[in-house]
């Protein structure tokens, strides 16, 4: 029997998804499941996308460019101006979905053994890209006892190795919320300024910020414009995730033209979904303001009901749609799967994504979950009913 590879043997699982088999064996017992694991919006994606599919007057649906269509990319460009970050349609390529992007700049920017230098809890995922691309992610912890703020800059000059090619942020953070401040964002600059790196910037939620503070593109910080990397997508913003079209953009002439030989050797990203793509960016003021207005109720309904169950605490994310809490339990692992296999409360149970699937270093995020404030309200209601209920139940609580 051949040997599988040591690549594939140490990707990480995903904590988002890998216990859908038990969620899907609670329903066959007849449960409801109430899922705060995934960033799966219930809201409905713009009627301008579907009409736009509705009408498409092609013969032929045929491969598109592999850096996208133009028109696309144009369109993008007229939406990004809106926010400040000056691009041209030669800055844009388009991918199949963020998690594309995050691969080819991984690709495109790292041999093997670079390292990236990142805080955590962090998008789980970036893990198994960098591993796909034969680099390191060195990690700083971040806390939930400060909000999960940037840890101090110090701790990353520490990290700095030869091998060391980016710093990656996600800002709104996913999983915490986090919202990086502008002093924040320039200690960042002043560090990649200083030893020449990347700055690897996801900025998916960039829609989703709930503070009176002006959101800060890793685009608005002078001095490094071409050793950015700006990660985007239109899933979250658009309710739209199943059209996997998301966008690499920078500056780096050099880099982009790395970044499209990936591309060609892929051919092209989905057509229909960059037609669909390109009619949401049409989507309405009134559209985008009742989707920001629902996600910051929602916010407020979850993180307050999490911290009246008693030895439960979650920071207030400001930004995006997931926060972090932590729970008096042993393991939190455990517990996600036990509400799966062992509880139910009124026919019900929750599926969340333990957070320690977040983290890199041993032990973190070990009584933690994430989740996310995707279900309507009634729901997160009845949610929060059966937490509270399974951790008066749960074997392993600690407090």
């Amino acid at each position: 029997m051949p040997l599988i590879s040591t690549r594939g043997e140490i990707m990480p699982a995903s904590p988002i998804r890998r216990l859908v088999p038990l969620a899907n064996r609670a329903i066959d017992r007849g449960l409801k499941v109430y899922r705060l694991n995934i960033g799966q919006p219930d809201l409905p994606t713009p009627p301008e996308a579907f009409e736009a599919l509705r009408n498409i007057d092609r013969k032929v649906l045929e491969y598109s460019p592999s850096e996208g269509l133009y028109s696309l990319r144009e369109k993008l460009c007229g939406y990004y101006h809106r926010f400040n970050i000056d691009v041209d349609v030669a800055d844009i390529i388009i991918t199949s979905g963020g998690s594309e992007a995050v691969l080819f700049a991984f690709m495109a920017c790292l041999d093997p053994g670079d390292e990236i230098i990142m805080p955590e809890p962090a998008y789980a995922n970036y893990m198994a890209f960098a591993i796909s691309a034969g680099a390191k992610i060195i990690t700083i912890p971040s806390s939930i006892e400060t909000g999960f703020a940037l840890p101090p800059i110090e701790e990353f000059e520490k990290l700095i190795t030869p091998r060391t090619k980016g710093i990656l942020i996600c800002n709104p953070n996913n999983p915490t919320g986090y919202l990086y401040s502008m002093k924040e964002m320039l200690q960042i600059r002043d560090l990649v300024k200083k030893h020449d790196l990347f700055l690897f910037s996801d900025e998916v939620y960039r829609e989703f910020c709930y503070t009176g503070a002006p959101y800060i593109s890793a685009f608005h910080l002078p001095g490094i414009e071409e050793q950015v990397v700006l990660i985007d997508s239109v899933s979250k913003r658009y309710n739209e995730c199943g059209i996997r079209i998301g966008a690499l953009i920078t500056k780096n002439e050099a880099l982009r033209r790395n970044v499209m030989k990936f591309c060609q050797a892929r051919l092209s990203p989905p057509l229909l979904g960059q037609i669909v793509a390109e009619a949401s960016i049409d989507a309405s003021q009134e559209y985008m303001l009742q989707t920001y207005t629902e996600y910051l109720e929602r916010r407020n309904f979850l993180v307050d009901g999490i911290n009246r169950i008693p030895g439960c605490y979650s920071p207030i994310p400001m930004g995006a749609f997931y926060t972090v809490a932590k729970l008096p339990v042993d393991d939190a692992d455990k517990f996600c799967q036990w509400c799966l296999t062992d509880f139910s409360f009124e026919g019900a149970t929750i599926f969340m994504a333990p957070a320690s699937g977040f983290y890199t270093t041993p032990g973190k995020g070990k009584d933690e979950v994430r989740m996310a404030y995707v279900l309507c309200k009634e729901d997160l209601a009845q949610a929060l009913r059966i937490l509270e209920a399974a951790l008066k139940a749960y074997p392993g609580r600690t407090e």
